[in-house]
């Protein structure tokens, strides 16, 4: 995995706004209505070098496929490529989402979003999922289609490294119930290894392995109250277990690992404190951490860093731009973002990342395409601005900067 040697890299967590055409395709797969396979193929093909070239262009050193061979779901994904889970609808009237802190103070904002009318939710909400066979990996062929598309789009671009994000054991198919494991433990287990075929084809392939773990940091909301911290705390540590083990065998060099605290666009008024679970997420046996970091709950955050050392050897990927807002950052506020982290870290330790994935096409697209574009390079001059400060370059107007962070 590259560090920042002689400049600040960029990069971002992953999923990115698909263009319409593709985007019916997928829609259609995923509902099982009939659809023009070869077509969809090209298109999937042609969408995934376009959105690489684009990444390029906008200046993002390490980039991704944009998650455009999955379905809409980051999570649910993973029921296209795991056998032993059934889908069954969710009760008239249920939602296996409604409830939290948050949502309970805040209910009729949260009424308000989720008007069917106004924006229509996805398999995540309308379906239980529900294991009944053994858990196995059966994804290989779409996986590698996907390793394959990107490669060939790789060919064409001049980038630093490329990665591909999945999900870990604990986000995976969420709120998912078991009808076939002697319990929740068996099954989760069942689970990582079943997802360590994933992660292992991935890496093998050259490319770097990303973990999403959304659920690390989103369930406190959901467990607490009525539960309490400790209770919360032993749940997040039983998973980071459960995920290095399904790790096991691959070089921490080789991944990479994103937190976030959820990116519906609510209050989040209830989420768990960094300083409370960042012992947990530097126990995940990766070579970077990608955290959320520049939205206005989590932004003062870089302050745990003064206390918290960062492991030798590691990579901290902060999020210098937010995926949630049309409001599109300075440049020299991303570069101030940054500073702050590489003067408690060290700037060879710094690459420079997104909150989270922008795409969340059927429940509500969190920017517009034209947006996410201008963030990503808004993102790519700050980095530039902050490597003109942390290495002492001279700048377009003949002034030196100081020499910063070593």
């Amino acid at each position: 995995m590259k560090r920042s040697v002689d400049r600040i890299l960029t990069t971002h967590v992953g999923s990115l706004i698909r263009p319409a055409k593709l985007l019916d395709f997928v829609r259609a797969r995923q509902e099982g209505r009939a659809f023009d396979e070869p077509a969809y193929e090209q298109c999937l093909r042609e969408s995934v070098t376009d959105v690489v070239r684009r990444q390029a262009q906008a200046g993002i050193d390490v980039v991704d496929d944009g998650e455009f061979g999955k379905s809409t779901s980051w999570s649910l994904y993973a029921l296209k490529r795991l056998s032993g889970f059934e889908q069954r609808p969710v009760q008239p009237g249920a939602n296996p989402f409604a409830r939290g802190a948050d949502r309970e103070r805040f209910r009729e904002f949260y009424e308000d979003l989720e008007k069917p009318s106004e924006r229509a939710w996805s398999n995540v909400t309308r379906y239980d999922v529900v294991c009944v066979a053994p858990i196995q990996y059966t994804g290989l062929g779409e996986l590698r289609r996907d390793i394959d598309n990107f490669k060939a789009a790789l060919g064409n671009v001049n980038v630093e490294e490329a990665f591909l994000p999945v999900a870990a054991p604990s986000s995976a198919i969420p709120d998912r119930k078991n009808e076939y494991y002697k319990n929740d433990e068996e099954l989760l287990v069942a689970l990582a290894e079943a997802l360590r075929t994933e992660y292992r084809t991935i890496v093998d392939s050259g490319i770097l392995l990303q973990v999403d773990d959304a659920r690390a940091a989103v369930t406190y909301d959901r467990m607490v109250p009525p539960g309490s911290f400790e209770d919360y705390y032993r749940w997040l540590s039983r998973h980071v277990d459960v995920l290095n083990h399904a790790l096991e065998g691959i070089p921490e060099d080789r991944i990479r690992y994103h937190v976030c605290w959820g990116s519906w666009p609510g209050p989040h008024t209830t989420d768990v404190p960094l300083r409370k679970i960042v012992d947990l997420i530097l126990k995940v046996r990766a070579g970077a951490y990608l955290i959320e970091a520049a939205n206005p709950r989590h932004e003062h955050e870089w302050r745990v860093w003064k206390d918290v050392k960062l492991p030798e050897g590691k990579i901290l990927a902060p999020g210098v731009v937010n995926h949630g807002t049309n409001v599109v950052e300075h440049p020299e506020l991303v570069a101030e973002r940054i500073v702050r982290f590489a003067e408690l870290v060290g700037r060879e330790n710094v690459i420079a990342g997104t909150d989270c994935g922008f795409a969340q096409e059927e429940i509500n697209r969190r920017v517009h395409p034209s947006i996410m574009w201008a963030k990503l390079e808004a993102m790519a001059e700050g980095a530039r601005i902050a490597s003109r400060e942390l290495w002492g370059w001279v700048d377009k107007y003949g002034a030196e900067r100081g020499a910063g962070a070593r």
